[in-house]
């Protein structure tokens, strides 16, 4: 019986074994250049050639498109070239002191792994391998070549950094700490997909972001099974805690700033490699009508601003299902003088309110998405002379009526309000909901969709922190930098709805006085 179990005790070592055996890197350095050639195919830019270091022989390998070429020869090669002969084969313990020394001002490393050389070769790693070692150096030489910093597209910026996310991890990584210059300030790094291998990275505030909502976060990362990810909003949609629903539950910006606030406020930020669009989570309905510029102006004028987005939020979402719905239902809730003006409009107008509003609400957006996709030069210029044209040959055509034109424009214009581009299409989607329920039922329609979107807001959850925080939960404290934005001074805490670790932001924070009249005289 002993014998038997030290048998299978055998087997399954040797079992274990063979695996790692099979990627073990070869200390042949010809038998591993054969293997390595065979892996990356007959790519152009796989380059490889022969180097000695002393006595030893070896390769070193890189792609031309991930690397920069110049520092490779002033970097590599050279220093390398320098290197005595003493006619004395190098062992790997001698050959790592040697690393350690030329090759001191760079990002350097050892690995024992083929697949990891594979990877490390994907992402701009150059290789080097000595004959007769089983580990080889990898130097981290990147190519420099990126679009340079640049004001964020997307989010027009009056006052406040100019500076916007580009599409090079590092880099906007580097925008970060740039602003939060904390030691508690941590990044973890993740790899997503199988065949892209895409860098991902957590940022977070050690010690005030829950570390609960880091760790769900960091599970919903590593349980990705994709084959690719191109962009933050891939990684959004498999780690969004419910997909049928048209608000965005994560936030999105290309801000820096932005994002260093809600670190600092206890949220974790998602960088994905190759996207200039930062994803910041757990999210509130809230964070998609602040903006970070409120907090460049005077509080008073920041509060009214707000103020201005909720109300051009429900003028987006709300104003054609009343038209309709009036026009349709109510004529008495609106004077007999503006009623007869409408209807006279509306002579010989061939379409009912209801099918009206929707013709015209679906030729601009029509209108709006040919003058994203047009070149920039003639995009705006289609969009607004597009609008005039057609709507003025519909008006006098007689297929819409005057006021129609004026709702449907107000109402584009008011979704343009939103700072966010994905929340402002969960307005645009549900607009043509109200209307097909005020269309059908009046007023009632719309109070019943009112009632249903509501209480969908109340279902919905960001990474466990409801949606609808702080109006549903009411937490009183956190109504300070809501709808009204209070002064600076006066924010003390971090806001509770997000349950952080540590509470206070800023207790010991006072009002500005003016000096007495002692100290001025």
């Amino acid at each position: 019986m002993l014998k038997l179990k030290k048998k299978l005790h055998q087997q399954l070592k040797n079992s274990t074994k063979k695996p790692a055996r099979s990627d073990t890197i070869n200390k042949d350095a010809k038998q591993f250049q054969a293997w390595i050639t065979q892996t990356l195919g007959n790519s152009f830019d796989f380059y490889h050639e022969t180097v000695q270091v002393g006595s030893t022989n070896g390769y070193l390998y890189y792609l031309t498109t991930m690397t920069n070429t110049e520092v490779i020869t002033e970097k590599i090669t050279q220093p390398l070239s320098s290197i005595s002969s003493n006619n004395q084969s190098m062992t790997l313990s001698e050959w790592k002191t040697l690393c350690h020394k030329i090759f001191g001002g760079t990002q350097h490393h050892f690995v024992a792994t083929k697949n990891e050389v594979v990877t490390l070769l994907m992402k701009g790693y150059l290789v080097i391998h000595l004959d007769g070692m089983n580990e080889v150096i990898v130097i981290k030489i990147r190519s420099t070549d990126l679009r340079s910093i640049e004001e964020p597209s997307t989010q027009t910026i009056i006052r406040g950094p100019k500076e916007g996310f580009i599409e090079n991890l590092d880099t906007n990584i580097n925008l970060v700490r740039r602003r939060i210059k904390n030691p508690k300030l941590r990044f973890e790094e993740h790899v997503v997909g199988s065949e892209t291998s895409t860098g991902v990275a957590l940022g977070y505030l050690e010690g005030v972001a829950n570390s609960k909502i880091v760790e769900e976060v960091r599970k919903r990362i590593t349980d990705i099974q994709t084959n690719a990810i191109f962009e933050s909003a891939n990684i959004e949609e498999f780690i969004t805690d419910k997909t049928l629903t048209p608000f965005p539950l994560l936030y999105n910006t290309e801000r820096p700033d932005t994002i260093a606030a809600h670190i600092l406020s206890g949220k974790v930020a998602i960088f994905v490699d190759g996207s200039p669009f930062v994803l910041s989570a757990p999210t509130v309905l809230n964070d998609f009508i602040a903006t970070s510029e409120d907090y460049y102006l005077p509080y008073l004028m920041g509060t009214f601003l707000r103020l201005l987005r909720y109300l051009a939020f429900f003028i987006s979402l709300l104003l054609p299902a009343f038209y309709v719905g009036i026009i349709t239902y109510h004529h008495e809730m609106i004077p007999t003088d503006l009623i007869i003006s409408i209807i006279s409009q509306r002579e010989g107008v061939p379409f009912p309110a209801l099918v009206e509003a929707i013709l015209m609400e679906i030729a601009f957006e029509i209108l709006r998405e040919a003058g994203i996709r047009m070149p920039r030069a003639v995009g705006g210029t289609i969009s607004i002379v597009g609008g005039l044209v057609i709507g003025q040959a519909a008006v006098e055509a007689g297929l819409v009526s005057n006021i129609m034109v004026i709702v449907v424009s107000l109402t584009a214009i008011s979704s343009f309000v939103s700072p966010i581009y994905s929340f402002s299409i969960a307005a645009r989607l549900l607009r043509f909901v109200f209307i097909i329920l005020a269309g059908i039922f009046g007023f009632y329609g719309i109070l019943l969709g009112l009632i249903m979107m509501v209480a969908h807001l109340a279902s919905l959850r960001s990474f466990g922190i409801a949606y609808l925080s702080p109006y549903a939960p009411f937490f009183l404290h956190d109504h300070e930098d809501t709808m009204v934005r209070v002064p600076i001074w006066m924010m003390r805490q971090r806001p509770k709805s997000f349950r952080t670790e540590e509470a206070n932001k800023q207790p010991n924070a006072k009002s500005p006085s003016p000096p007495s009249q002692e100290a001025g005289s």
